[in-house]
């Protein structure tokens, strides 16, 4: 049943929805549409935004064969090539002009992942070598510009001179490096490792796990640190339920991807109590808060914590089918999301948060630069793999 309602929802809601932006005129897809449903045919676009849009149609074509989604994913890499890449100093911007001319130059180690997890599935896809060598190349981007002796730093002028990581940094603090941006890294090479087999990818994926074990997670208190100093110490006590949920899942891929038994045995222990204390700590039994700062808990329910806790919890159930608790999780999630956070007037999709009990509560916007199908479609993708272990 959830299976199918899932793919109903995707087939029928989410790439009918984001096909409409899709702007024939100058590139890419559209960058805003306020709460009130009005799309901004002028408003930048984020390169995060276009990146988790081609990485989005690609692997729903590579799951559902529908060969509308490939011409999608393709128009999308069109974008990123012609205008996300600086074919002067290399890297991806940060957004782009609603035209097609650069509005943020600013390179972000975040922002290089994310186009190199959105190449390579394109590639994948497409078979297009194009995609894959300009995934290579930023791979050995942030490996040669982006990193120092410790781990890798976050946010860079168009010439990759280092400046302040106000993008990535938030809840009042100035981070030098995030849990959130060596996370993705890890996802990125994860995917990039997934189609190419590099043994230096394989490599810098080996050191993430090791420094997620050994700097990232904290065992005492179940959870992974967020914002840190250059050295890596923790400088904000924050517990980000959606990260570790999600954290959770994209390790257990990475594991299976690398298919090194000894590092499976190191993450598996790191999994498992991420699942475990999310569920203890942020689950109500409907659906999960967003964080909690210095102890006290933000309750609005955020639209891609409720996606990742889906899948989270999912890879949980598989992981250990004792515990039937995350299996029920998963479907509260889902029926929670499916009650509050999908928008139902026609034309949307899903609400950016809404509170605890499934009231809208802030009137953000249905897309900006962050908010796009990268989260609530890949949980859609991800059930749907799933669907026999979980029918």
């Amino acid at each position: 049943m959830m299976v199918e309602e899932i793919k109903k929802h995707l087939t029928e809601c989410i790439i009918p929805f984001w096909k409409k932006l899709r702007d024939d005129e100058f590139g890419g897809y559209y960058g805003f549409m306020d709460h009130d449903l009005n799309v901004d045919k002028m408003a930048v676009k984020g390169c995060i935004l276009n990146s988790r849009i081609t990485w989005f149609f690609a692997n729903a074509y590579m799951l559902l064969k529908d060969e509308s989604l490939l011409e999608e994913a393709r128009h999308g890499f069109a974008f990123m090539k012609e205008h996300c890449m600086d074919k002067e100093n290399g890297g991806i911007f940060w957004s782009i002009q609603y035209n097609g001319e650069p509005e943020d130059t600013t390179k972000h180690t975040y922002n290089q992942a994310f186009s190199i997890y959105a190449l390579s599935s394109y590639y994948d896809a497409s078979k297009d070598e194009e995609a894959l060598a300009m995934a290579k190349e930023l791979f050995h981007l942030i490996e040669e510009k982006c990193t120092d002796e410790i781990g890798y730093k976050e946010a860079f002028d168009r010439q990759f001179q280092e400046i302040e990581n106000d993008k990535l940094s938030e809840n009042g603090v100035l981070a030098d490096k995030t849990m959130n941006t060596l996370l993705h890294v890890f996802e990125a090479y994860t995917e990039l490792y997934r189609v190419s087999h590099d043994k230096q990818v394989k490599a810098r994926l080996e050191w993430i796990m090791d420094t997620i074990a050994e700097k990232i997670y904290n065992p005492r208190l179940h959870r992974q640190e967020v914002f840190f100093d250059r050295e890596m110490h923790s400088i904000l006590d924050l517990h980000s339920y959606g990260h570790d949920i999600e954290t959770a899942w994209l390790l257990r891929r990475g594991t299976d991807i690398l298919d090194e038994k000894a590092y499976e045995d190191k993450m598996l222990p790191i999994i498992l109590d991420l699942t475990s204390q999310t569920y203890k700590a942020a689950f109500n039994g409907e659906s999960l808060a967003n964080e909690c700062e210095k102890g006290v808990v933000d309750q609005n329910r955020i639209w891609w914590v409720q996606a990742e806790a889906v899948v989270g919890f999912l890879n949980g159930y598989l992981l250990m089918p004792e515990h039937m608790e995350y299996l029920e999780a998963a479907k509260a999630e889902w029926n929670f999301i499916k009650e509050h956070l999908i928008d139902k007037r026609p034309g949307s999709e899903w609400f950016w948060d809404v509170n605890a009990a499934g009231e809208p509560v802030s009137g953000k916007p249905i897309v900006e630069p962050w908010k796009c199908p990268y989260h609530n479609g890949r949980m859609c993708l991800e059930v749907m793999k799933r669907g026999a272990a979980i029918a």
